[in-house]
């Protein structure tokens, strides 16, 4: 060995050796993830996803050029993530950072700009430096990606579902949800055949302007959507992989009762969004002082129960609320109007890290009741909405009035903590109808080729004690704003996020929704002891590599003068 070192040729095998390394790195590419909470490690359906490519998949990321430090931050967490795709998507997926209108003029700029908003993406204007000592610009950012794939197109955006008021730790959530939304992406154009999910009708579910983001912006957008008036068949098809019963306003028949039922025993999955009492914000325009919010009567707390949960007869307050026009005095007989939280509208929140809900900006809640979760053998209840730990319940009958509190007695009065108002139901359900079907209703499920069945297979269903979680706005000027947006500050909420969430985690097999459980933590400098602390750290820093120079200097030369001082 040591003779084909000192061998002349020796760089030749030096050469072939690192060429042979770098074969077989590419080959097999390793990395250690060394963060406790495996930042940069792909979850196991991720990487199925990516090695199961059948066509290159482009995804542009409009993050380039000169932007500030939160928006640099995120695309290179985006570039650490796509490359990290790349590395198991190898030759099939490729990635590129971009400057949306970059070298373009103003009109196929705008072009550009208007294709991305039909897309989804929706620019945010900041100051970004031009030059060193040329002071700044305001230029357009779309925090976001154009994913294409198999001749289909999508876009994603980085912030959405995210607070924009949260600063580094909404930019932490941002990053933790990357990989999920770039899979989820992928895994969307990826599939041939789309679950079908209806939209039950019948008992007085909305059909009109209020549904238009569900229906539009999320059903058809990512299922085959189909309106199903549940009197018009004798049994639900199972064609259907899901149903969402969005306010129901009238009693549910034992016949509508037990058509949901039996679809539940055969594998179907519910999205119930419900509203026990009647509370409306017209009734309170138009009485404009207060009124009592009553029982719609639906019929379905039998039914519910036998699942495992009970909506109560309630209304939840939170001093967490979003923000509604209130008289807050006059001035020359006419109304003074602030913008106050509204204890009705509480924003609510997770808690306990499930894939659905975590992450997430709050959730909007319009009068929602509470939510007891009661035994029902073989089924898992997890809670994925809660209030505030300063909310309280107002029994029936209930007042909703103008009224704002006015005594710290009024404010001791919210002393209850995470109130439920959506639970995941997981396992096998056990039917309402065990033993009690009568001849007609037999006959019912016989027309329909449908065997009664007493227990399901392993189902889930998703229980929101709010109708009003999935509405959106509709002003005179607008018309139908976005899910979960405030017509009066334009903020949105998470609300959208969470219902796509929860249709997903009820239809889709893939296991990608499991990505929203990564944990990003945030570790910030302590900044009272950094101020403490700065000038020793800068004498570390500063003074102990020259220090270090100079004993490693001063070592050498005495080591060459010990050895060679003797020599000859």
């Amino acid at each position: 060995m040591k003779r084909l070192l000192s061998s002349p040729y020796s760089w030749i095998l030096l050469l072939v050796l690192l060429v042979l390394i770098n074969w077989l790195a590419a080959l097999w590419p390793m990395r250690l993830d060394l963060t406790a909470e495996k930042r940069y490690t792909l979850s196991t359906p991720t990487k199925k996803l990516l090695g199961s490519l059948e066509a290159p998949a482009q995804v542009d990321v409009l993050l380039s050029g000169e932007m500030p430090a939160g928006f640099r931050k995120l695309a290179n967490s985006t570039n650490d993530l796509l490359t990290e795709f790349k590395s198991y998507g190898k030759t099939k997926f490729q990635f590129r950072f971009s400057k949306p209108g970059e070298g373009m003029n103003d009109t196929a700029k705008a072009i550009l700009y208007d294709s991305l908003s039909r897309l989804g993406l929706h620019p945010t204007n900041i100051k970004a430096q031009t030059k060193e000592g040329e002071g700044s610009e305001e230029r357009l950012v779309f925090p976001g990606a154009v994913i294409r794939y198999k001749g289909r197109t999508t876009a994603i955006d980085l912030l959405q579902g995210v607070s924009s008021t949260g600063g580094l730790e909404s930019l932490n959530k941002a990053e933790a949800l990357l990989e999920y939304k770039f899979a989820n992406a992928i895994h969307q154009l990826s599939i041939d055949t789309v679950p079908v999910v209806g939209y039950l009708a019948g008992n007085g579910e909305p059909l009109t302007d209020q549904v238009k983001d569900l229906i539009e912006g999320v059903l058809a957008k990512n299922y085959v959507a189909r309106i199903l008036p549940i009197d018009s068949v004798p049994v639900i098809p199972p064609v259907f992989k899901a149903l969402v019963i969005t306010k129901p306003t009238s009693k549910f028949s034992e016949e509508q009762k037990l058509k949901l039922d039996q679809y539940v025993m055969h594998g179907g999955k519910l999205l119930w969004m419900v509203d026990n009492l009647y509370a409306e914000m017209d009734s309170l325009l138009r009485v404009q002082n207060e009124f009592i919010a009553f029982d719609r009567g639906l019929n379905i707390e039998d039914q519910l129960f036998k699942y495992g949960v009970r909506i109560n007869l309630d209304l939840v307050q939170d001093l967490n609320a979003d923000n509604n026009p209130s008289v807050v005095g006059t001035v020359g007989g006419r109304p003074q109007i602030e913008l106050l939280p509204w204890l009705y509208f509480p924003l609510l929140t997770n808690s306990n890290g499930h894939p659905i809900a975590k992450n997430l900006d709050y959730v909007l809640a319009q009068f929602p009741n509470s939510i007891d979760t009661v035994a029902a053998p073989g089924i898992k209840k997890t809670i994925l909405l809660h209030t505030s730990s300063r909310s309280r319940v107002l029994p029936s009958p209930a007042k909703v009035s103008w009224q704002r509190l006015q005594t710290e007695e009024d404010f001791n009065t919210f002393n209850k903590s995470a109130i439920p108002v959506a639970v995941l139901l997981e396992g096998n359900f056990h039917s309402l109808y065990s033993n009690r079907v009568s001849e007609e209703q037999q006959a019912m499920l016989n027309t329909g080729g449908q065997h009664f069945e007493a227990q399901s297979p392993p189902n889930k269903m998703i229980v929101i004690s709010d109708g009003d979680i999935a509405l959106n706005a509709v002003t005179q000027k607008e018309g139908p704003l976005p899910m979960g947006m405030n017509p009066y500050t334009k903020y949105q909420y998470a609300n959208k996020d969470f219902i796509q969430n929860s249709i997903e985690y009820l239809v889709d097999e893939s296991g990608i929704l499991e990505t929203r459980a990564k944990d990003y933590t945030l570790r910030l400098l302590d900044k009272k002891k950094l101020e403490d602390d700065k000038t020793r750290w800068q004498l570390i820093n500063i003074v102990a590599p020259v220090l270090l120079i100079l004993v490693f200097g001063y070592t050498y030369q005495w080591w060459r003068k010990k050895k060679y001082q003797f020599k000859k």
